[in-house]
């Protein structure tokens, strides 16, 4: 469906120690840029589906409902990456879209996923593909270099109305000169690890800023559904012999989430 960058490969063995060491990898290719209008396309089908009442960015099921989109998550050159520093065997578990329209003025606090997801152990990968050029005008994603090692930092409330997420972690706790900007092409990937502190600034540009998210685990990793009751996964590469998890079906079609929480039931009948 989107044509494959010529350049993709696996990941070096500099490229997972510095995964290792940093806390993410960026700039990988994916699709090429003749697939920009493919992308561009596939984001104007998925998200016209949601009524204007509805936060695009708090819908956060669509591997679970959408097989286009599904079929975008299990991309052979993605898995490979992600493989590579998973190990041979893991699942999806998440997938949604991250949009900035120009002049947005939101803003993404510093933050860390661990900080809110209720997963053990911490093992996650992210992948975000971006589906139009992405840099610090329009507001790329921020990361803080080395951050994943140690302690979760001290998040604390913040309801301000530009805030995307309410907890954020504190500017006086993070080291300046590691912050680094995921500046992306169309088409290509970074990934981050699920301890990395980052967020994002406004969109100050004329231009769209969207990606797409995907998650990933390794098959030993249990969710506590008495927090996440809708949480299931789908095995994507290799076995799961640990079988820790609900399990959600390959969409069979195309269904629209409108909450950030569903269950692949709510999807099914749509299909």
């Amino acid at each position: 469906m989107f044509q494959i960058d010529k350049n993709t490969r696996r990941l070096t063995k500099d490229e997972i120690n510095q995964y290792d060491e940093d806390g993410y990898i960026t700039g990988l290719p994916v699709f090429s840029s003749e697939a920009k209008h493919d992308l561009d396309k596939l984001f104007v089908n998925l998200s016209s589906r949601i009524d204007n009442s509805i936060d695009l960015n708090k819908t956060a099921q669509w591997h679970k409902a959408s097989l286009m989109f599904y079929n975008l998550c299990t991309t052979p050159q993605i898995l490979d990456y992600v493989e590579d520093l998973l190990g041979p065997d893991f699942v999806l578990w998440g997938g949604q879209f991250f949009l900035k329209e120009p002049k947005d003025g939101s803003v993404v606090p510093w933050h860390q996923d661990i900080q809110y997801w209720p997963l053990k152990p911490a093992k996650a990968v992210t992948v975000w593909l971006a589906l139009y050029d992405t840099d610090e005008e329009n507001g790329a994603m921020r990361i803080v270099r080395g951050s994943h090692k140690g302690e979760i930092f001290k998040h604390h409330t913040n309801d301000a109305k530009n805030l995307v997420l309410d907890q954020e972690v504190s500017d006086d706790q993070v080291n300046q000169d590691d912050i680094v900007s995921l500046n992306l092409k169309v088409g290509q990937i970074s990934l981050h690890d699920d301890g990395l502190l980052h967020g994002s600034l406004p969109n100050n540009s004329n231009r769209r800023r969207c990606g797409i998210t995907m998650r990933f685990s390794p098959v030993n990793v249990k969710a506590d559904l008495s927090i996440w009751p809708h949480f299931e996964t789908q095995l994507v590469r290799g076995n799961d012999t640990y079988k820790l998890n609900p399990i959600a079906p390959i969409p069979r079609g195309e269904a629209t989430p409108i909450e950030k929480f569903q269950h692949s039931r709510d999807f099914v009948k749509q299909w």
